[in-house]
C-alpha cells in the first residue's frame, strides 16, 4: 500500500496519501515501526490485517517520482503490480469523497503516471481521496 505524495511537503492536499498511511499505520498498530529503507528510498512499515501481511509505503521523493520508490518496493517485496495499492488525492472528487479505481489511466495524476511509468503497468489498485478544487 503506498501513499503517494511530496515527502518534503507533508500536511499539504496533494500529500493526503501519505497522511491516510499514517492512520492506517496507527489502526494497525505499526506506527511506531515505521523505518527509512535507503534501497527504494521511501519510509516502510510491515503489517497484518485479516491474515494477510501489508508493506506500507512512503516514498521518499516528489510526486512525479514516486514510482520510482514503488517499483523498487514491488522488486525488494517480490510484488507485482496487481498487489499494489496507490492511495492518492484526486482533484476532481469533492472534499473527503473516496473512491477505488481498478487499473487503467493515471487521469492526470502525476504520481500514478509515475508508478505506471515505472512499473510499466496500469493494472495498481487506486484508492482516490477527494480533495476538491480550490
Amino acid at each position: 500500500v503506498a501513499g503517494l505524495g511530496n515527502y518534503g511537503l507533508r500536511g499539504t492536499r496533494h500529500s493526503v496519501g501519505m497522511e491516510v498511511l499514517d492512520q492506517l499505520a496507527q489502526q494497525l498498530a505499526v506506527a511506531e515501526g515505521w523505518r527509512v529503507d535507503k534501497r527504494c528510498c521511501a519510509d516502510v512499515a510491515l503489517a497484518t490485517a485479516h491474515g494477510l501481511e501489508l508493506v506500507l509505503l512512503k516514498p521518499r521523493r516528489f510526486m512525479n517520482l514516486n514510482g520510482l520508490s514503488v517499483a523498487s518496493a514491488a522488486e525488494i517485496y517480490s510484488l507485482g503490480p496487481e498487489d499494489i495499492y496507490l492511495v492518492h488525492d484526486d482533484l476532481d472528487k469533492a472534499l473527503g469523497k473516496v473512491a477505488i479505481k481498478l487499473g487503467g489511466s493515471a487521469r492526470g495524476h502525476n504520481g500514478v503516471q509515475s508508478c505506471i511509468s515505472a512499473l510499466q503497468s496500469n493494472e495498481m489498485t487506486r484508492l482516490r481521496i477527494g480533495i476538491g478544487r480550490p
